[in-house]
C-alpha cells in the first residue's frame, strides 16, 4: 500500500510504562495520519496491549504524551487522559474480546451503544441499516447473539464501533479466532474504511493481515520500537530477497555443510532450515544432490522480518 502523506491525527511521544522493575513500554513514539492504517506487531510481552490501554486512558503512563485530533493553529489537540471523554466520542474501539450484549439483537446492540454517545434515537436508527449492510448482517438484524457465528460477532463489533462515525479506530487483534473466509471479509471491510478516509491503529499477530492492510508498520519488542515503515520497504531494507526452506530427514545437517556458503545467512526452526540468499539459483541447483529433502523457494515476507527482529523463541508471557 502507498504511504499516506504525513499529517498526524494521533500522536504518541516518548511513552513509557513500568511495573516494578519490569519496563513494558520504553520511550515509544509514533503517529497516525488521516486515512492511514498503522499496524503494531510484536511477540507476546512486547508491550502492544499496554500501549493500547494507555492510548485509551485505561492505564496511566509513567512518562510521555498522547494527543488526538489537532485542530490547527486556532485550537489545541486533545490529550489523554485529561480529555478522555471528548476523545472517546470520536473514537471507534474493537477489543480482543467481544463485549456485545447477548440479550439484544444485532440492531438493538447498535441502538443501545449509540445512546452512550448521546445520539438521538432517530439518528442512530438512520445509521443502523447502513452499518448492518456494511457488516453483511442485514439478514441478521433481529437475530440474538446466540444465532451468530464468531465471524458475524466480530463484524457486528466492527459495525458497533462505527455508530458514532469515528475519525480513528483502535482495533486490538480484530480477526483473532476467525476462519479464513471470515478474516478475508473483515479485511475487505477494513480496507473500505481506510478508503473512506478513516484512520486505524491495528494490532495483529497475522503477518499477512499486517502486510495487506497497513500503510505502515511499527515492530515492538520488549517495549521498544525495533523499526517502523511501509511493509515492503521494511522487507527490502532488512532481508535478502529470496528464501529457500529445506526440511526432511537430514535437513539440519545442512547448517554446517558447504551449502551454507551459498546463502547470506541461515536459520533453523524445528526441523526446517531457512536459507536467506541474494541469488537462489546455485543453492537450488546444489540441493538437487539431496533428493530426500523437500524444498520451498519463495520471496522474503513480513514473517521473515518479524522473526529476524524478534527471534524464533516462543514467548509464553502475555
Amino acid at each position: 500500500m502507498t504511504p499516506v502523506p504525513h499529517s498526524p491525527i494521533f500522536s504518541v511521544k516518548s511513552l513509557s510504562k513500568s511495573y516494578g522493575e519490569n519496563t513494558v513500554v520504553r520511550d515509544l513514539s509514533f503517529d497516525i495520519a488521516p486515512g492511514e492504517c498503522l499496524g503494531v506487531i510484536g511477540p507476546n510481552g512486547a508491550g502492544k496491549t499496554t500501549t493500547i490501554r494507555m492510548c485509551l486512558g485505561l492505564t496511566a503512563p509513567d512518562a510521555g504524551h498522547i494527543s488526538y485530533f489537532p485542530a490547527g493553529a486556532a485550537a489545541s489537540a486533545l490529550h489523554m487522559p485529561k480529555d478522555a471523554l471528548a476523545i472517546k466520542e470520536r473514537l471507534g474501539i474493537v477489543s480482543q474480546f467481544d463485549s456485545l450484549d447477548p440479550d439484544f439483537s444485532c440492531a438493538e446492540n447498535l441502538l443501545v451503544f449509540g445512546r452512550y454517545f448521546g445520539l438521538k434515537d432517530s439518528v442512530i436508527r438512520a445509521r443502523i441499516p447502513k452499518l448492518l449492510e456494511f457488516a453483511a448482517l442485514t439478514h441478521k438484524a433481529d437475530a440474538k447473539l446466540s444465532e451468530l457465528s464468531g465471524g458475524m460477532k466480530r463484524r457486528l463489533s466492527l459495525a458497533r464501533s462505527l455508530i458514532n462515525d469515528p475519525q480513528l479506530l483502535l482495533l486490538d487483534e480484530p480477526t483473532t479466532g476467525l476462519d479464513p473466509q471470515a478474516r478475508h471479509l473483515m479485511w475487505e471491510r477494513l480496507q473500505r474504511l481506510v478508503q473512506q478516509g478513516k484512520s486505524i491503529l491495528l494490532t495483529t499477530h497475522f503477518m499477512d493481515e499486517a502486510e495487506r492492510l497497513c500503510n505502515r508498520l511499527l515492530v515492538l519488542d520488549h517495549g521498544k520500537k525495533m523499526t517502523e515503515g511501509a511493509p515492503r520497504d521494511l522487507i527490502a531494507q532488512n532481508l535478502e530477497p529470496d528464501v529457500v526452506e529445506v526440511y526432511g530427514a537430514g535437513a539440519l545437517q545442512l547448517v554446517d555443510s558447504p551449502l551454507k556458503t551459498l546463502a547470506a545467512r541461515t536459520e533453523v526452526s524445528g526441523e526446517t532450515v531457512f536459507f536467506y540468499t541474494q541469488d537462489s539459483k546455485r543453492l537450488l541447483s546444489a540441493l538437487t544432490d539431496y533428493p530426500q529433502l523437500r524444498t520451498l523457494h519463495r520471496p522474503a515476507n513480513l514473517e521473515d522480518l518479524f522473526l529476524k527482529l524478534t527471534g524464533r523463541q516462543i514467548r509464553e508471557d502475555a
